[in-house]
């Protein structure tokens, strides 16, 4: 019998073990999963049965808003270590005929909150909870997990103004799989695995251990977790839409949305929250709304790419998509010494400025000029094309030059704070070219499940940092400057990309290298997400105590080894990783306006899963 090749061999030996099959992979396949195509409409998200609510609301005449929203309900039951019904949601949105729009889905902090309430807040308060080296209990730091850590949930909001606005089908419609989830869906090995590990944490709040662990035992994979609170909670949420639909549809989806946050659900929440030494209360979810934005958008190669403003990280990926342009990556090849030094070189200039300038623009005026192809072109220069960059070098957007000042760079750039656990996504494009990109988030385990609601409640107060004068600084009812980044991306003004993945700060470094992927080298979306990855820890980390490891890489073994030889001689510190190590896995979908044709890619690096219809 012909001997398998070691990559070969190797990949097998993974794919089998973890349940994939894998035709054609002894014959030519180029990708360990196949693309999916339809004509009709593709899903694409992190758990198989979340791709399946939002292609049942496909089925039943919705589009692909209504498919987005339902599937990204059905992933705040069932993505446990992703992402909860207390966490956020940031929204790309394109529909037919339609402006590309943005849905700012991120919470706010509570009134309480305040920088001087947590560096006053002892290192032996029991609400400093620890998970092995993560979140570690030190003073003058938000908390990783715990009571602290929440802010107001915005999921709900975000994805009922989506509805309500780009959608066609009622709330309760779209609410269904996730309550038909919530009262039980079976485990995988990966949550079954995290609420064993989480136990020791997850158990010092009692309405959290009665859902984790009923009866006191930690749940075995393949069997069905039921999370009955949660069922009623979402239930009770599907049935004012009903009682309210003589109304119409808006109307009713409004009401769903006061139930949440002026009623019922936010006053036990608060209720909650006073006895448990969190700090949300009632007033904090009635001065919530989550608002349309119009997007930040750059050019690239003739494609239009389109981000969620400066509360998110993702106007770094259109500054590096600018500062990129200025170089032939496609004459450098594919995963060559030369690109990979000059994307991570690129990314380290962006991520700089994001760490220096990013935050609630409703707090801070925060230069656009970050964006702008001019301010590139200043930029660019200070890429070293054969030496690996050691600084953080912010530029100043403002006086248009291309360095900031040290003192500004270092009274921007001296964090501290609190360390995250992971995220999700959804995304969808159905017949018509309607497009939706999400990246849900927040209440992962271990979180803190507020009573009887079910809802477990979000970490991001983590987010923010406490440096004095900060965009980020936390102050109360301000929003956090998150990692979560939705993509879209039109070519020649028609749709043609969704993407996005988990992996806080690693999240648009991935994304741009998928985007790539296809833009420069050609590859479809399965092509583009099984291609070998790299990852750079250069920038200061969103979560934890905002540590950096200026020279790190880490890189999958599957770059050839000589790659790596001359990225060692250019002074990158290579972390060499497994085949399939990256720390990221996306979803993307291509739309075909010519034929109609929409195909889609799920990375197998994730329990990421995509359907076609």
């Amino acid at each position: 019998m012909m001997a398998i090749p070691g990559f070969l061999a190797r990949t097998c030996a993974m794919a089998l073990g973890a349940g994939l099959f894998l035709p054609g992979l002894l014959s030519g396949a180029r990708t360990l999963k196949p693309v999916v195509a339809g004509k009709r409409g593709v899903v694409a998200a992190g758990h198989p049965l979340v791709a399946e609510a939002g292609l049942r609301m496909l089925e039943k005449g919705g589009n692909a808003v209504d498919a987005g929203v339902a599937a990204v309900f059905a992933a705040s039951v069932v993505e446990m270590t992703s992402f909860a019904s207390g966490g956020e949601c940031p929204i790309l949105i394109k529909v037919k005929d339609g402006p590309v729009v943005a849905i700012n889905g991120a919470g706010i902090a509570p009134e309480l909150a305040t920088v001087d309430y947590y560096e006053h807040l002892s290192p032996d308060d029991p609400r400093r909870l620890t998970m092995g080296t993560i979140g570690a209990a030190r003073g003058g730091i938000i908390p990783a997990f715990g009571p602290l850590s929440a802010i107001v949930p915005s999921v709900e909001d975000s994805l009922l103004l989506a509805l309500e606005k780009y959608g066609t089908l009622s709330a309760h419609e779209v609410l269904q799989p996730a309550i038909e989830l919530a009262q039980g869906f079976p485990l995988n090995a990966v949550v079954a695995g995290a609420l064993a590990r989480a136990k020791p944490v997850a158990e010092k709040w009692p309405s959290t251990a009665k859902v984790y662990y009923p009866g006191g035992r930690i749940p075995k994979e393949d069997e069905l977790f039921v999370q009955a609170d949660l069922a009623r909670t979402l239930e009770s949420l599907a049935q004012v839409d009903r009682e309210n639909a003589s109304r119409g549809r808006v109307a009713a989806i409004e009401a769903v949305r006061e139930y949440f946050y002026r009623g019922p659900i936010a006053q036990r929440i608060s209720d909650f929250c006073e006895g448990a030494g969190c700090l949300l209360r009632a007033g904090d979810f009635a001065a919530y709304h989550a608002q349309v934005e119009q997007p930040l958008t750059t050019e690239y190669r003739g494609v239009q790419v389109f981000k969620c403003g400066f509360w998110t990280q993702g106007p770094v990926f259109l500054e590096n998509l600018n500062l990129l342009e200025g170089f032939d990556l496609k004459a450098m090849g594919h995963n060559s010494a030369d690109y990979i030094h000059t994307v991570v070189e690129a990314e380290k200039l962006g991520y700089a400025d994001r760490d220096a300038y990013y935050g609630d623009p409703a707090f801070s005026q925060i230069p656009e000029a970050l964006i702008s192809k001019d301010y590139a072109k200043l930029r660019r220069p200070l890429i070293n094309p054969v030496k690996a960059s050691t600084e953080h070098i912010p530029g100043d957007p403002i006086h248009m030059q291309a360095r900031a000042s040290a003192e500004f760079a270092h009274a921007r750039l001296s964090h501290r704070n609190g360390a995250h656990q992971d995220t999700t996504c959804v995304n969808v494009i159905d017949a018509a070219g309607n497009m939706f990109s999400a990246t849900p988030s927040g209440g992962w385990i271990p979180a803190v499940i507020a009573g009887d609601t079910g809802i477990a409640l979000t970490q991001r107060a983590q987010s923010y940092v406490l440096t004095p004068g900060h965009p980020n600084q936390l102050a109360p009812h301000k929003r956090p400057r998150i990692t979560l980044t939705p993509s879209l991306a039109l070519r020649e003004g028609k749709p043609w990309l969704v993407f996005s993945t988990p992996g806080g700060d690693s999240q648009d470094q991935t994304l741009l290298q998928i985007f790539l992927n296809v833009v420069e080298f050609g590859m479809n979306p399965q092509e583009a997400v099984e291609a070998p990855r790299f990852n750079s820890e250069a920038m200061y980390s969103s979560f934890d105590d905002h540590s950096d490891q200026p020279l790190a890489l880490d890189v999958e073994s599957r770059i050839p080894a000589k790659v790596l030889d001359e990225l060692r001689t250019r002074g990158h510190k290579l972390v060499l990783g497994g085949d399939w190590s990256n720390p990221t896995a996306p979803t993307m979908i291509e739309y075909d306006p010519a034929t109609g044709v929409i195909k889609g890619g799920a990375d197998i690096r994730g329990w990421r899963y995509a359907l076609a219809w």
